[in-house]
């Protein structure tokens, strides 16, 4: 069955203190960490890859990445597409709120590849390390026959999730006995402490599942997310119109509450880790350098 990695990069990186975080080379041969993630996907069966950047970091992303990695996945069957995430596209009879600069949100950005995904697809952030076994058991899931409101997630432990170096947001998860979210909550500022971790001062199980925007969808899902985001602009933004975001996990977390949709969480033990701070990069760097010395990846990465 054919299917699709869609990435999620349009980030702003206002945290990574400036510049664009998701092209920060963290390998020993410059290799950013999409290209761990775009590797690791190809090498469990998935045969589209599809970029969600802005206008504005096209050539940027083009230099560093995309003419790149166009070339490797053509000489492995592997298409290779973009979709362009902007303000102005937001649902028809609405506008852009006056002095709005704040993005719609993940929620968008992934509709921004409607007109591109026709097969089961999965979605992940550009700036996050996943491992080798979230992308094999998503491809395996999306690969099974299954109903068009059935999904899967890859569940990270909370522990395996969080920086050295600040706070960060993350889906907390609830998962009944049967492996199956039942809800999904957006979690801001969640730092480690001696005994775990907390977020604003309220403890969080460090030994809990936690989304890390990485899922596997069905096609139709594109549909159900574009009804999704109309309605955004008619009951959210109106109350919030400077901040509202369409985020993907809390949408997801909705339709749950709801019963149109099932999740199941595919549970990984691999350890996360991203460049949301600066401070995180020469951590990622000596992490990527112990996978390579323990034979896990190639440098340079793709021969």
């Amino acid at each position: 069955m054919k299917t699709a990695l869609v990435i999620m990069a349009a980030g702003l990186g206002t945290r990574f203190g400036g510049g664009i975080k998701q092209l920060e080379p963290v390998g020993p041969c410059g290799e950013i960490i999409m290209d761990y993630s775009i590797h690791d996907a190809v090498e469990a069966g998935f045969d589209k890859i599809v970029f969600i950047i802005r206008k504005d970091i096209e050539a940027d992303f083009m230099e560093v990445i995309g003419d790149r990695i166009g070339k490797i996945c053509a000489g492995r069957g592997v298409e290779v597409a973009y979709a362009f995430q902007s303000m102005t596209e937001i649902p028809a009879g609405n506008a852009v709120p006056e002095g709005r600069t704040k993005p719609w949100g993940t929620g968008q950005a992934v509709l921004a590849a409607k007109a591109l995904v026709d097969t089961p697809f999965a979605v992940i952030n550009a700036d996050d390390y996943y491992g080798k076994e979230a992308f094999v058991k998503l491809h395996e899931f999306l690969c099974r026959e299954g109903e068009s409101n059935a999904y899967c997630m890859a569940g990270f432990i909370l522990k395996n999730t969080l920086s050295d170096n600040g706070g960060v947001t993350r889906g907390i998860c609830q998962v009944d006995e049967d492996g199956f979210l039942t809800d999904v909550v957006e979690t801001r500022h969640i730092i480690k402490t001696p005994t775990g971790a907390e977020a604003d001062g309220v403890t969080v199980d460090p030994e809990g599942f936690v989304s890390m925007n990485m899922w596997g969808l069905r096609p139709e899902f594109m549909e159900t997310l574009e009804a999704g985001f109309e309605a955004f602009f008619r009951d959210a933004v109106p109350q919030d119109p400077m901040k509202a975001e369409y985020l993907l996990p809390i949408y997801i977390g909705q339709l749950l509450r709801e019963g149109r949709v099932s999740v199941q969480v595919l549970q990984t033990q691999d350890k996360w880790f991203g460049v949301t701070y600066r401070e995180d990069k020469p951590v990622v760097v000596d992490s990527f350098r112990k996978l390579i010395a323990d034979g896990v990846y190639d440098a340079p990465l793709f021969g």
